[in-house]
């Protein structure tokens, strides 16, 4: 599990944090060129880091669709995460609010009905790119629960990956540490030790729009 040096200002944009990670990567393994990668983006936001990754490694790109579970009347919150093949939840945190089962299967059923809207959006029918055997490099526009990245990991390992590598622009300084249980990598170019939110490291977050992702992924 490695981590690299705190980036030193905001990113611009996403394209600009996409290049400061795959940067970082080269710096934690220069042959990472030659290996046999896929990059994956986390749907929406980390697909354009992912893209930057993927143009400079030569890899191919795919996206995972992830949903955040949030509390209801405070979404901002995670709960939990889903995939279409997993869910992961903080079952402290679920029980801490008095979250009851009833409740949270509608925030379930709300997220993944737009998590299959998504899939066919950007996939139109296509199934993953496979992951059995290579270097998976898992990308986000930052970290900040973890839920969704957590999620998408275990389902890179249950995928067959070789190696999985967790690569974001920005997160909590201790990031790598709680994530070094399903990465066999942590690269992050941004940890400050006081995190408040992803969207203070960029000068411009915008939300990522459907149709970026399916033009990023042709």
């Amino acid at each position: 599990m490695s981590a690299s040096p705190t980036h030193r200002t905001r990113y611009r944009d996403r394209v600009e944090a996409g290049r400061a990670v795959l940067a970082a990567l080269l710096r934690a393994d220069a042959d990472l060129r030659e290996a046999d990668v896929l990059v994956v983006g986390l749907a929406r936001g980390g697909v354009p880091v992912a893209a930057e990754v993927a143009g400079g490694l030569g890899a191919g790109l795919d996206v995972a669709v992830v949903r955040k579970l949030g509390a209801p009347g405070r979404e901002e919150l995670a709960l939990g995460a889903i995939t279409r093949d997993r869910m992961v939840l903080n079952d402290a945190l679920v029980r801490s609010l008095g979250i009851s089962r009833d409740t949270l299967d509608a925030v379930v059923e709300t997220e993944r009905r737009e998590l299959l809207r998504r899939e066919e959006a950007y996939r139109a029918g296509r199934p993953p790119v496979p992951m059995r055997g290579r270097v998976v490099i898992l990308v986000d526009d930052g970290i900040a629960t973890g839920a969704t990245m957590r999620a998408v990991a275990l389902d890179a390992r249950e995928r067959g990956a070789a190696r999985t590598i967790i690569a974001v622009p920005t997160a909590p300084a201790s990031a790598p540490r709680e994530f070094a249980d399903v990465a066999d990598e942590f690269v992050c170019p941004h940890l400050p030790d006081s995190f408040v939110a992803v969207g203070l490291s960029y000068e411009e977050f915008d939300q990522t729009s459907d149709e970026q992702v399916r033009t990023l992924l042709r």
